[in-house]
């Protein structure tokens, strides 16, 4: 028993010996890079903080910034995964933008996103634009890219309008019948994203200020609880072991949810189709992609209508494919549509309205824009070009996402050998299959590019100003070919839900309202730990 006892003893010490030295070689990476690198800890590497819940994700990502600042390029480890930091704005252009041929996918362990001649199986989110890879992903992006054109969303303006004007139409409800009006912005704007997906998305109207637990919203609510203990073992799994957690058929999202959105699609094809019924939304276009019918307008291609945030398509998107899709990989599209528009929207407007909350001046401001543009339509509906011209709007909602990006971090992945070069003596090579990421929220937030970053001040964005940024440090919807396709329907979403609010309601700080706000400390989203409590306060007309 003893001599029992022994062997497994020293087998176990022998195991622990071996990861050990595993562990050492892999943090040994960085060491002959002429750039300056974090200390890891072991198995841990500089992910600790965030794993043991001490540090959010904001705080987190601007540390891992602002270690060297005075290096273009630095590293550190993603637990055991060595990842170049790209600090410097011009070093971002060649990379994401110049360079893109060597940069064109997201990591992934981070996507288990398919790549061309591998079987893309049934995952919804392994098969959707930002998880596929190589030439698939070009195909794709080239198929969608005609579905979020200026024309595109002048045609879904009137879905997105008609969900913004039954939110306002709730809390005049809620107001006439002396109800306190104290709201969780989160909360409240994630029901307002969810309604516009399901009917921009999913081709059905749902209501989930009134309806509070309709069906959609919470199957939704569950697929992006991040914050469940399951949620994070897998989003570790698949970081830590990307291979074999697709081999053993593990998603990041739950498969009986996925099959939940994916029946609704089906059904929903299938009802249009038997009766001829046509509508100006995301599934109307996955038809036509599948009959080959939706391409690039000419008069189109070079159009910057919806606010200075807007990213452009690269050729890219521009390109013609002839590329026969699934009815799979065609669904899984709607399925990133919900992620991003139940998610990234509900972000922006939670931040965007505890800052007017915060700053009454700027509020005031851009309700007399809102009430002189409601006067030169003398009745008629607001539409998507008016809603364009709305300058200071344009310039609230862009200094919101740059104080406050939804998207706090991206990622790229070196699919083949980079000779990095900044023309000052620093080369050294970037290996195929290693991790880049841009920082985002800390680039938005350095001094060196915004004067008194933490100040909300829209006049960064006025006419006189937008020439001085530094479109490298800009980034609140990407950057480079791989930026994000929807832009402009997030940014429509965004505006026509301040038109209609601040038409009527003015929003003020609560006694739950916290300032500072605590931010969450979780491995994904910019979310505050105890919410965003306002008050909306009736205007009198």
């Amino acid at each position: 028993m003893v001599e029992v006892d022994l062997y497994l003893a020293a087998a176990l010490g022998a195991i622990i010996l071996l990861l050990y030295h595993y562990a050492a070689k892999k943090y040994e990476y960085f060491l002959p890079k002429p750039i300056p690198a974090m200390k890891p800890t072991f198995l841990l590497g500089n992910t600790g903080p965030m794993m043991f819940r001490r540090r959010d994700v904001s705080s987190h990502v601007k540390i891992l910034y602002n270690t060297f600042p005075d290096f273009k390029v630095t590293g550190f480890y993603d637990l055991m995964k060595p990842i170049y930091m790209l600090r410097d704005p011009e070093v971002i252009k060649q990379i994401a933008v110049k360079d893109f041929d060597f940069f064109t996918d997201h990591t992934p362990s981070m996507t288990n996103g398919k790549e061309e001649g591998e079987v893309g199986g049934d995952s919804l989110f392994g098969n959707s634009l930002f998880a596929l890879r190589g030439q698939k992903w070009r195909d794709m992006r080239s198929t969608l890219s005609p579905a979020f054109t200026g024309s595109k969303m002048r045609h879904m303006f009137e879905l997105v309008a008609d969900c913004a004007q039954s939110m306002a139409a709730f809390f005049k409800s809620e107001a006439k019948a002396g109800k306190n009006l104290e709201y969780e912005m989160k909360d409240t704007f994630s029901r307002f994203g969810n309604d516009v997906i399901a009917t921009v998305a999913f081709g059905i109207k749902v209501d989930s200020l009134r309806d509070r637990e309709n069906e959609f919203y919470m199957k939704g609510k569950a697929m992006l609880n991040f914050q469940s203990l399951m949620t994070l073992v897998k989003f570790l799994m698949l970081r830590a072991a990307p291979s074999l957690m697709q081999k053993l058929g593990v998603d990041f999202v739950d498969s009986t949810l996925t099959e939940y959105f994916k029946q609704m699609i089906v059904d929903n094809m299938k009802q249009r189709e038997t009766h001829k019924i046509m509508r100006n939304d995301m599934i109307q276009m996955l038809m036509e992609v599948r009959k080959g019918s939706l391409n690039h307008q000419k008069d189109e291609l070079d159009t910057k209508d919806a606010g200075f945030a807007t990213v452009e398509e690269s050729n890219v998107g521009k390109s013609t494919i002839s590329r026969v899709w699934t009815e799979n990989e065609l669904i899984s599209q709607c399925f990133l549509f919900f992620l991003a528009g139940f998610d990234t929207v509900s972000t922006c407007m939670t931040f965007l309205m505890y800052e007017l909350a915060l700053n009454p001046d700027i509020q005031n401001r851009l309700h007399e824009e809102v009430e002189a543009t409601k006067q030169s339509l003398d009745g008629k509906p607001l539409t998507y070009e008016v809603l364009q011209k709305m300058q200071y709007m344009d310039m609230v909602v862009s200094e919101a996402l740059r104080k406050w990006p939804p998207a706090v971090v991206s990622d790229r992945f070196c699919v083949k050998n980079y000779q990095y070069d900044d023309g000052n003596g620093t080369r050294f090579v970037i290996e195929k299959g290693q991790t880049v990421w841009i920082p985002t929220i800390a680039l938005h937030n350095d001094p060196k590019y915004y004067e008194n970053p933490d100040k909300f001040d829209p006049e960064r964005f006025n006419e006189e100003n937008r020439s001085k940024i530094n479109t490298g440090a800009y980034l609140p919807f990407g950057v480079g070919p791989r930026n994000c396709i929807g832009s402009r329907l997030a940014l429509m979403e965004v505006k026509a839900i301040i038109y209609n609010l601040l038409k009527d309601f003015s929003f003020e700080p609560s006694e739950k309202t916290e300032i500072p706000l605590k931010m969450s400390k979780n491995f994904f989203a910019l979310q505050a730990e105890n919410g965003v409590w306002l008050n909306f306060k009736p205007r009198k007309h």
